[in-house]
């Protein structure tokens, strides 16, 4: 239950990260970063990571490919992907990339790429700041913990969620709004939004994040509005023929031999 609360708070620090949360741009970011940070992240240095995922969905500079791509693989491989994320190997790979070491490549050039190389100096600026005030932050709260003679609870139920559970979710959700698609050359296609009962939804797909190829045609629509936009353009029928299915459907794709 504290993981898929956490998970949450994240689903919050990304709307921060599209500037959606509050029209003054000083309160979207406090409460963004705080959301942020409770969980060990950066919300600025996403802000920048997450921008290249929406400018080159499926292309060589998308971070999120090594993520969600290439499925369906069997459902032996994604269900040894998920039991690792829950034993908490896989988290370490989950901090780099929210702190700074998002995958990139310059297929051109065939050189390494990092979300901060590709961005102003303000961002950049921004983004380092909120870094390192995330790891001073920790580092406080765990001597903090220790000293106070809570630590194993902090442990238990803070960070044991956050490297376990959440890691499960965040990989789940990323392939079901992504994987097994094959048509990348539109986000009616390339992105997925997945119907769920309302109990699924709080679990998984926490603040209508469910409603994806919504949210890549219109990223500046924030989360409370996507259900009345995903009326519209289903009145408008701009939604035909694009990836909209109960989550058992996509279940069946991801989970699909290749």
């Amino acid at each position: 239950m504290i993981g898929t609360r956490q998970h949450a708070l994240f689903v919050i620090a990304h709307d921060a990260a599209h500037y959606l949360l509050y029209d003054n741009r000083r309160l979207n970011d406090l409460v963004g970063r705080a959301c942020a940070l409770l969980q060990g992240l950066s919300m600025c240095t996403y802000r920048v990571i997450h921008r290249m995922h929406h400018n080159n969905l499926y292309g060589e500079l998308d971070p999120d490919t090594a993520l969600h791509g290439g499925y369906p693989r069997g459902k032996a491989y994604l269900v040894r992907k998920l039991l690792k994320d829950l034993s908490g190997q896989t988290a370490w790979k989950t901090y780099a990339y929210f702190l700074y070491a998002a995958p990139g490549l310059n297929t051109k050039t065939n050189v390494a790429l990092r979300p901060l190389d590709d961005t102003s100096t303000k961002l950049k600026s921004e983004a380092r700041t909120d870094r390192n005030l995330v790891i001073g932050f920790h580092v406080f709260l765990f001597l903090l913990f220790a000293w106070s003679g809570y630590l194993l609870e902090y442990l238990v139920l803070w960070v044991l969620p956050l490297v376990t559970v959440v890691q499960a979710i965040l990989r789940l959700r990323a392939i079901a709004e992504h994987g097994a698609t094959t048509d990348f050359s539109s986000p009616l296609t390339a992105a997925r939004t997945n119907v769920a009962p309302a109990w699924l939804e709080w679990l998984i797909f926490p603040h209508h994040v469910n409603y994806h190829v919504e949210h890549h045609l219109y990223a500046s629509v924030p989360h409370y509005h996507l259900p009345a936009l995903h009326k519209e353009l289903q009145k408008n029928r701009v939604l035909d023929g694009a990836e909209v299915v109960p989550f058992r459907v996509t279940l069946r794709k991801i989970f699909a031999n290749p």
